[in-house]
């Protein structure tokens, strides 16, 4: 890293899938399935990058993934103020205090798990409690990676994490012809500066409606976007459904009542262009301290929570052993 500090890499493998992951950022860096040429994640093998313009790409972000409106939030009866990296006026990602840009300490390793953790200081970034931080990877046969993230505190605070992984499946220079599939009747509408407006609306008759599965192409439409899913956590199901026209597939799983899907617009690697991956993020619902009609992500002094994310990839017929 740009102070020294080093990176390390872990690969886990099991049936026909391999991943690596890093310590920084807890990064999900590659992800490779048998009998497909091309990786399936976007991803650096330069830590400066990480550190740069891919600061969001494959990591895991919390305390609080997302936005938050004003840049603050009221927990109990003290207002808490938190940076203000958006537009002045939100805090996008946790700010500079987010788990992404943090070294992650290896619990343990094994050939088809990983355990990650970290403790964030209580008051960093304006977020109260000492928290404890858990991230579970986990490889299985044929071609599944399953990711639980476990959170603890001694002091009420707040609470959301989501892998913010970029995912094209063809290998090509954008997701254009991808088809896509989300298992929600609603969605959240937001404000110019991408914030909840408070509106739960339904995806009948909008742009928002991907109950069916049907194929995207960038601008059409435009997607930066939390789908409702459900009004608080459920046994792990599946959600969304992502496939190329390589017919490559994916299938995304969640204990979480939201997934955020962004069509990358503005998320570069060096060298690459708009549009390169569709960031699919399972995670509470954003801005919720400022709706209180949302399910809430306020975890109390002395609770834990955990949530799962699972990914299962298929490939084309004709790759197939």
């Amino acid at each position: 890293m740009a102070d020294g500090a080093k990176v390390q890499a872990i690969t886990l493998r099991a049936g026909a899938l391999s991943v690596t992951l890093l310590t920084l950022g807890a990064i999900l860096q590659e992800v490779r399935l048998a009998g497909v040429a091309h990786g399936l994640t976007l991803g650096s093998d330069r830590v400066a990058d990480y550190e740069g313009a891919m600061r969001y790409h494959g990591s895991l972000i919390g305390p609080v993934v997302n936005r938050l409106s004003g840049a603050e939030a009221r927990i109990g009866d003290v207002l808490h103020r938190f940076e203000a990296n958006q537009d002045g006026c939100i805090t996008l990602h946790g700010g500079a205090a987010g788990t992404h840009l943090k070294l992650w300490q290896i619990a343990r390793a094994t050939d088809t798990e990983a355990l990650l953790t970290l403790t964030l200081p209580a008051g960093e970034g304006g977020f109260p409690g000492r928290r404890q931080v858990q991230a579970l990877w986990q490889i299985a046969a044929p071609a599944s990676l399953t990711l639980t993230i476990s959170a603890s505190t001694d002091a009420d605070t707040l609470i959301n994490f989501a892998n913010h992984s970029y995912w094209n499946l063809d290998g090509s220079s954008t997701w254009a012809g991808h088809s896509l599939r989300v298992a929600a009747d609603r969605y959240l509408p937001t404000t110019e500066a991408f914030t909840p407006t408070g509106a739960i609306a339904d995806v009948a008759g909008t742009a928002m409606d991907f109950r069916e599965g049907r194929a995207i192409a960038p601008g059409d439409p435009l997607l930066d976007t939390c789908f409702c899913l459900s009004d608080s956590a459920q046994p792990l199901r599946d959600v969304l459904w992502l496939t190329g026209q390589s017919g490559v597939g994916l299938t995304v799983a969640t204990t979480e009542p939201g997934i955020q899907v962004y069509d990358g617009r503005n998320a570069l690697r060096p060298g690459q262009t708009p549009h390169e991956g569709l960031a699919i993020e399972a995670q509470l619902w954003p801005d919720a301290p400022a709706h209180p009609e949302f399910p809430s992500i306020l975890l109390r002094a002395g609770e834990s929570r955990a949530q799962t994310v699972q990914w299962r990839f298929e490939a084309p017929q004709a790759a197939r052993p």
